[in-house]
């Protein structure tokens, strides 16, 4: 039996708004716990909810950069359910009016391109976090739990996609597009290690060519995209063996295991009555009109997948134009090309050395001690002849450390490069001397010993000398 893969993703993104989603509380990472709690947040008796109207805003735009209808009246609801992290033991979501429907997202794989439906784009609030105290920090082995509400209201928009993605890459390069969208409209720092982005994702296995869907499996704790792809794939190899030996998979909720490399059973998967929806009574309804909706519009940057096609259009391959969206270079790469530094060029400095520098690192581009006109200083440098490609390298690795600029960085380490032709000629001589043999056989017609000597000079010259102009010397010499 041939099983066809079916995968929708429920991706969560924490908005960076300046407080909660229903109280003034200030939203932030790394204060000391509980610490940016009130009444309202904690869900203590009598406080009332006050929506923020920037994380409503926000997650229009959103939707409408995917596409999306904004519904004109949208509500709010309890949805019930018990967690240690769960102060009010409800949690304020949207239930059957969402703010945002029916939209999509393209995306490009290794098998070609693919338009992934959203279900909806919907807002509610987040839980806080339990820490849970023993080796592994997983709740089986655990003798007990730290829980911290500081996370607890934080303004948080879920979107659902469509059960429209088949494979695990395709399931990662969605959320990478997705995450791109994300930070270009600049509602969120999409943290991914920080939890201000989180993937749960529903998969089941049918048979080649049936229309029915078979049973959902729900995969929690995904904190990376390589998470997503190495829980999807685990999980499809685990389906499949229970249906080819004529077993029935179990709907229920699954835990990704990243050390162990596998999912475990977590709990029977509830359905929407298990949650007991009902109308937040303390909320009125959202009324959102066209005029906002027009002036929301008019208000979106240009997009990822807009910005891959102008890099494209400048001169860039596609896996570098997508490299730099989905990496948040493409300001660093348009500051560079207005600086007079070739599109191309710039790609290949930016999706090479500083990307290799970035994961090295675990920083971001805003991080960077490095700007467009400096890298294309640098670029400048090298199609001069100052730099050889070896050296420019280092002083790329200086303006990363804090050196300073690139004309700067190369002179403290001395890496100009010999232009001086009499000089270069008494190196090259001095090499050429050295090695009868090879120039005798460079002379007879092997080109490849020009390589071998040219690094003769190199080496002889600290690596300063410009190795296209030695190359042409020792033509030349034979």
């Amino acid at each position: 039996m041939t099983w066809e893969v079916v995968i929708g993703i429920e991706t969560h993104v924490e908005l960076r708004t300046e407080s909660k989603m229903f109280c003034g509380c200030p939203v932030g990472f790394g204060a000391e716990p509980n610490t940016a709690v009130c009444p309202v947040c904690l869900g203590l008796p009598g406080a009332l909810p006050v929506p923020n109207e920037k994380a409503i805003e926000w997650t229009m735009r959103l939707g409408l950069a995917l596409d999306c209808d904004v519904t004109q009246q949208s509500l709010f609801h309890r949805k019930n359910y018990f967690y240690a992290d769960m102060p009010k033991n409800y949690q304020i979501s949207q239930f059957d009016f969402p703010l945002c429907v029916g939209g999509h997202l393209d995306v490009t794989t290794s098998d070609g391109d693919r338009r992934i439906g959203i279900t909806r784009v919907h807002l509610e609030e987040d839980t806080g976090k339990s820490t849970h105290l023993g080796e592994g920090g997983r709740i089986g082995s655990s003798g007990g739990a730290l829980v911290d509400f500081n996370r607890a209201g934080i303004p948080l928009m879920e979107v659902v996609s469509e059960p429209d993605i088949r494979t695990p890459e395709e399931a990662r390069v969605y959320a990478q597009e997705l995450r791109a969208v994300v930070l270009a409209l600049g509602v969120s720092d999409a943290r991914l290690e920080e939890g201000s982005m989180r993937f749960d994702a529903n998969i089941s296995l049918r048979s080649e060519g049936a229309t029915e869907l078979g049973v959902k499996v729900e995969v929690k704790n995904m904190n990376s995209l390589r998470s997503l792809q190495r829980a999807l794939s685990h999980e499809i190899e685990r389906q499949t063996k229970i249906l080819d030996e004529g077993g029935a998979i179990a709907q229920e909720t699954r835990h990704w295991d990243e050390e162990a490399g596998r999912t475990e059973a977590g709990r029977s998967k509830e359905e929407a009555s298990d949650y007991r929806y009902f109308s937040e009574p303390d909320l009125v309804p959202l009324v959102v009109t066209d005029e906002v909706v027009a002036g929301l519009r008019s208000e979106l940057p240009e997009l990822p997948a807009q910005t891959g096609a102008r890099f494209e259009a400048a001169g860039v391959d596609s896996i570098a134009a997508r490299v730099l969206v989905g990496g948040s270079l493409g300001s660093l790469f348009d500051e560079a090309v207005v600086a007079g530094a070739a599109a191309p060029e710039v790609a290949k400095w930016l999706t090479g050395e500083v990307t290799a520098h970035l994961n090295r690192e675990g920083a971001d581009p805003p991080a960077l001690s490095l700007d467009g006109a400096a890298l294309a200083e640098l670029i400048a440098m090298v199609e001069a002849g100052d730099l050889s490609s070896t050296a420019a390298k280092q002083v790329l690795e200086g303006v990363l450390t804090g050196e300073g600029q690139p004309r700067q960085v190369a002179e403290a380490r001395d890496l100009i490069q010999i232009r001086d032709e009499e000089a270069l000629a008494e190196a090259v001589a001095a090499v050429v001397a050295a090695h009868p043999e090879e120039m005798g056989r460079i002379a007879d017609g092997d080109g490849k010993l020009i390589g071998f000597l040219v690094g003769q000079v190199m080496k002889a010259t600290g690596g300063k000398a410009d190795p296209r102009r030695v190359s042409e010397l020792i033509r030349e010499s034979s």
